[in-house]
């Protein structure tokens, strides 16, 4: 087993990791209130971050090779919303084309570099606020 730490999530994330500390530290802000949550999943063999607010789970986040995605997940009725935000178009056609799983329907974004984050905090803020 690997143990977490900073030092590691570095590692992971090589030379995105500075895009990630700064999401990391936004979500924890006053403003977020939000909480990540790291935890080592054997079935996957990989950490996954829950960010929750207060109870509820914001967003999924996992650390790749050449990015970090974070996956938001709706039901039907607050999913229809995602229309009306002001996030890229390429967000909404990638959430328009995902196949729900069960009840819930996925919308994964990809982050690399710091334009990336202002979208990713509109669907956090959304996705707190339902």
């Amino acid at each position: 087993d690997v143990e977490f730490s900073n030092a590691y999530l570095k590692q992971e994330a090589g030379e995105y990791y500075p895009v990630l500390a700064e999401l990391l530290e936004t979500v924890q802000s006053d403003d977020f209130g939000c909480n990540p949550e790291w935890r080592y999943y054997k079935d996957g063999k990989a950490w996954l971050c829950k960010i929750t607010r207060k109870k509820k789970t914001v967003a999924w986040l996992s650390v790749w090779e050449t990015c970090f995605k974070l996956g938001f997940y709706f039901t039907e009725k607050p999913g229809a919303g995602i229309e009306d935000l002001d996030i890229d178009e390429s967000l909404k056609d990638s959430y328009r084309t995902e196949k729900p799983i069960g009840r819930l329907k996925p919308l994964v974004a990809d982050v690399t570099k710091p334009e990336h984050l202002p979208d990713v905090y509109v669907l956090m803020r959304y996705k707190a606020g339902l």
